[in-house]
């Protein structure tokens, strides 16, 4: 993984105790991972070309199979199979609707995930640097994202956005990230979100928080071409001129093109014959061969 800052390393590495319990238990867990038979990983050749090949120098049966975004959609419509879904929370299809009546890649679509949480400080200036963008924007906003306390806008906030922003619980973002009117995806840089924008050719502005999400954040800047990056501090200017600049700027148009590219490869790779079909085979293979071909692993 070349070109890393200290910063873009996993947050659970960037400890000087050894004892940690976060550093133990992510080393004993890659530990465990090494000493499979098998591993799947949710990537594909062409996004990681690099880090799959050192992965593969410490295992010689490392399948990626990914985007599993992309899988979970053509299975899922050509076996009505319905339980295929990453989300943790209840999904509120109503902004389906409301994105519908939106123009073209109009839609700044702005979700933190299942987990991350904020203060109510850092909440205001999302609210406000969204209002301030002057954008129309879908916000999902968590019941639990202040981490136990409840969440009030306020209605100076509500009557600035009226007719241009929708806030919502908790969305089925697959469907929301392919729709026609979102442009871009405010993300926390988890790595199913990730996948799923790049799967979708949305670019992303980068507000990581914990553990890889920061090394996630830079490969989407750097690497892929598809990201810009907002400070730890996301304060409200700074939120409403990286959202311009993503939504109306010449950086945004060249981003969006990127995740085009991104999107296109992405269906090369599950298609027939593409890299992770083809990986997802050999995968099989393995399982359905005799224990004794091989040489001594367990299936």
């Amino acid at each position: 993984m070349p070109d890393l800052r200290l910063k873009d390393l996993p947050s659970v590495l960037r400890t000087t105790d050894p004892n940690d319990i976060l550093f133990y238990t992510q080393k004993t867990e890659v530990r465990n991972c090494l000493s499979a038979p098998t591993i799947l990983i949710n990537t594909y050749d062409d996004l990681e070309p690099k880090v799959l090949d050192g992965l593969k120098k410490l295992h010689p049966r490392i399948h990626p199979i990914g985007p599993l975004s992309l899988l979970s959609q053509r299975y899922t419509l050509a076996t009505e199979l319905k339980s295929f879904n990453s989300s943790l929370w209840k999904e509120d299809a109503k902004c389906v609707e409301w994105l519908s009546g939106r123009a073209a890649r109009s839609v700044v679509y702005v979700n933190y995930g299942s987990v991350t949480t904020m203060s109510y400080d850092r909440l205001k200036e999302f609210a406000w640097g969204l209002a301030g963008s002057g954008q129309a924007f879908l916000w999902v906003v968590r019941s639990d994202v202040l981490g136990g306390d409840s969440v009030e806008l306020g209605g100076d906030f509500l009557d600035e956005i009226e007719g241009r922003g929708l806030v919502v619980s908790w969305c089925p973002q697959e469907e929301v990230l392919s729709h026609p009117s979102v442009g871009a995806f405010l993300t926390h840089c988890g790595w199913n979100s990730m996948l799923e924008s790049l799967s979708a050719g949305v670019p992303m502005i980068c507000w990581p928080n914990y553990f890889e999400q920061h090394t996630n954040a830079r490969y989407a800047c750097t690497d892929w071409g598809v990201g810009l990056e907002l400070g730890a501090e996301a304060e409200r200017g700074e939120i409403a001129e990286v959202v311009r600049e993503m939504m109306g700027g010449g950086r945004g148009v060249e981003l969006r093109e990127n995740a085009g590219e991104w999107k296109r490869r992405g269906e090369a790779a599950i298609d027939v014959g593409g890299s992770s079909y083809t990986s997802f085979e050999q995968f099989i293979s393995e399982v359905i061969q005799p224990k004794h071909q091989l040489a001594g692993t367990q299936c």
